[in-house]
């Protein structure tokens, strides 16, 4: 009997490791793992090259015969920290918006605030090139997520946190990626996922010094057990709900040059 090996796709991002060090070193789940960006991971999934994939929530909608799995996600109930809106003034004069190329569910979120909290309608760009940033005009604001936000924090004079203010505008909680799998994945598949995850979840300090992150300039550990929440609950399923609900698409440019 042939014995099959889920192939999991997952995020290449420091709020993922204590997911691939659960997936890694949980004895139970054999996987072949492929990390790459958000947006990577989606066409991951939808190319058939994973059966189980950490989604961007965004795209959720779109899948077809996929259901939501376990009970973790990339959430945050307040302050997300690295899905940060940069800018030199303030958000009602802000006339362009550059947008991670790395990100779904943040460009989809970004818009959301623009429309319903922000009340502003700024033309979007592509961020493709991130040295872009550093040539900035007076009204530009920069939507950057993932790790490199750390480097970007103290060179703007205002930034906004998605989730921060998703939650100002709707007093809910906010996951920016949940686990999927195709209809008929097995279950032992999905319930060795879960007992990994759970075993990641659980070893945040294991995951941070096996990756190299208790070197950083950050405090790695602070961001992963206060910014970031990874219990999937029904109020961030419901948080999701109404999102989707909205309806906003942003389709950015092509960066202007």
């Amino acid at each position: 009997m042939m014995v099959t090996i889920p192939r999991i796709a997952a995020v290449s991002y420091l709020n993922t490791i204590p997911f691939i060090y659960g997936i890694q070193h949980e004895g139970n789940l054999r996987a072949e793992l492929l990390l790459a960006p958000p947006a990577g991971c989606y066409q991951n999934y939808i190319d058939g090259k994973a059966d189980i994939a950490l989604m961007p929530s965004a795209m959720v909608p779109t899948l077809k015969s996929t259901n939501i799995i376990t009970d973790y996600c990339i959430g945050s109930s307040g302050k997300v920290r690295t899905v940060e809106l940069f800018s030199n003034v303030p958000i009602g004069e802000v006339k362009r918006v550059f947008l991670d190329a790395h990100s779904r569910t943040s460009v989809q979120l970004v818009g959301y605030l623009a429309a319903k909290y922000w009340h502003i309608s700024p033309e979007w760009y592509d961020l493709q090139d991130y040295q872009q940033v550093a040539f900035a005009e007076a009204t530009d604001a920069f939507l950057l997520i993932g790790d490199k936000v750390f480097d970007h924090e103290e060179l703007f004079r205002y930034n906004y946190d998605l989730s921060e203010e998703w939650n100002k505008a709707t007093g809910m909680p906010f996951a920016f990626a949940v686990w999927v799998a195709r209809k008929g994945t097995p279950y032992e598949h999905i319930d060795a996922l879960q007992h990994a995850l759970t075993f990641g979840v659980e070893s945040v300090w294991e995951a941070i010094v096996e990756n190299g992150f208790d070197q950083k300039h950050y405090n790695a550990y602070e961001y992963l057990t206060q910014n970031i929440d990874f219990v999937f609950n029904a109020e961030k399923h419901r948080a999701l709900q109404k999102f989707w609900d909205a309806g906003i698409k942003i389709e950015p440019r092509a960066n202007p040059g």
